[in-house]
């Protein structure tokens, strides 16, 4: 006999297990902004791949159910308002799974705006939605094993990879590989990925020091023509017809916080993260947090973070303490992962003050330097006042000078005027969970 229910927001591994595991046991629904299960990791444009199928299928023959193409705008203690293409809904919620997932994080140098330059993430998505890149020259830089995963399926696709950058050094990659031999599936992992880009050149403590345009005479003026590179003492110029950077992923925490959930210990240099128990239960009562919001770990631990937050908020905390050692041992290459990956100062030294650090709003970094926390510079500089809400500029921010994400507030997501209208709405004539055109 099932009892209670359990709003899961986010259908990526750690959504979709969190599903499979209460589904079983509570009246379970599931939401995401795209609109088949799977997340940004099993991406499949409108369908399912088979890996997020695996998860969804027997949560889905337990009665769960699925809300797809809908984010949420805003949320209290009581219900969520849910937009999705048509209009807006409130839903009402006993238990709160949060797998939100992540983004890409994003560092500043001369050129990256330029047509071109996309996340390692960001080119993937294009790609598998249609984009034809066979014959094109790409350079992938950054840091962190996402680069090759991107760099081998972007390879896969009949680009040409000219080359991948890691600004973390041997040393660092080392103690990260020493770490992986605890699991034999990240080591089949990378393995299968160096096989992949046999013959790219892989290149440690290197990065992108400027993007450069093409010029004015050329077909495609205006867009991205070569990348300049530094490896020590050597600087070169490499050029390609786009650019993949990443600087690993920062976790989507917005909607944690509008709920009050408390962030974790911060790490200098490192994005926050939310704070929560072994049984992923955050500061706030019947709200579990699960995958990469509660700090960047990887598919295997997002998979047991959400198996045992499932089982949690379905009242099985007996059945998720079995899982609490293998989550762990993970957690153990997490922390590995993030100091493999911790970034080199010298890449706070790349923009200059003309070099945009707020795209959605223009803003300089010569102007931030008027400012001393993230809040001045968003009120009296703009910063983070655009369509993304400071989700970029932010980290950027926060990378440059350590300043501390404090402005989240409804809605979290740009929405509709006839959304914000019910948002404002007195709450009892809005708790219908019928859509309002």
């Amino acid at each position: 006999m099932k009892t209670g229910s359990v709003t899961i927001i986010g259908a990526g591994p750690a959504g979709l297990a969190a599903a499979a595991a209460a589904a079983p046991y509570a009246t379970v629904t599931l939401l995401d902004e795209n609109p088949g299960p799977g997340g940004q990791i099993w991406r499949a444009g409108a369908g399912t791949t088979t890996a997020a199928a695996e998860l969804w299928e027997p949560a889905r023959q337990a009665g769960a159910q699925w809300l797809g193409g809908c984010r949420v705008v805003a949320a209290d203690a009581h219900a969520l308002l849910l937009e999705n293409a048509t209009g807006a809904q409130r839903l009402p919620w006993e238990k709160l799974v949060l797998a939100p997932g992540a983004r890409e994080r994003f560092l500043p140098f001369p050129g990256w705006t330029l047509p071109g330059v996309l996340g390692a993430g960001g080119l993937q998505a294009l790609v598998k939605n249609g984009l034809d890149i066979r014959g094109q020259r790409v350079m992938v830089a950054g840091s962190g094993p996402l680069l090759l995963a991107a760099a081998a399926f972007l390879r896969s696709q009949g680009a040409i990879i000219a080359g991948i950058t890691e600004q973390a050094t041997r040393r660092q990659l080392a103690g990260l590989a020493w770490a992986s031999l605890v699991s034999p599936e990240k080591r089949k992992q990378a393995s299968g990925l160096f096989r992949q880009l046999r013959g790219v050149p892989y290149l440690t403590h290197c990065w992108v020091e400027a993007a450069e345009v093409q010029e004015s005479s050329h077909k495609n003026s205006g867009w991205l023509a070569a990348v300049r590179l530094r490896r020590g003492n050597r600087r070169w110029r490499e050029p390609c017809d786009w650019l993949a950077s990443g600087f690993g992923l920062a976790p989507n925490i917005e909607l944690a916080r509008l709920l009050g959930c408390a962030l974790a210990p911060a790490a200098e240099g490192r994005p926050s993260s939310i704070a929560v128990d072994d049984f992923q239960l955050a500061s706030q009562s019947n709200i579990w947090c699960a995958g990469e919001i509660t700090g960047i770990g990887g598919l295997e631990l997002s998979l047991l973070e959400g198996r045992i937050a499932g089982l949690a908020a379905a009242g099985q905390t007996a059945l998720a303490r079995r899982w609490l050692k293998a989550r762990d041992r993970q957690r153990h290459f997490a922390r590995a992962l993030a100091r493999a990956a911790r970034l080199d100062a010298e890449l706070r030294r790349l923009p200059g003050d003309e070099t945009v650090i707020c795209r959605c709003e223009d803003v300089p970094l010569g102007r931030l330097r008027e400012y001393h926390s993230w809040r001045e510079a968003r009120l009296l500089g703009r910063c983070g006042m655009g369509a993304c809400q400071g989700r970029i500029c932010s980290d950027i921010t926060g990378w440059l000078w350590n300043w501390q994400y404090d402005t989240t507030r409804p809605p979290v997501t740009p929405a509709r005027i006839s959304t914000l209208a019910l948002m404002a709405a007195n709450a009892e004539k809005a708790s219908s969970s019928e859509f309002i055109l």
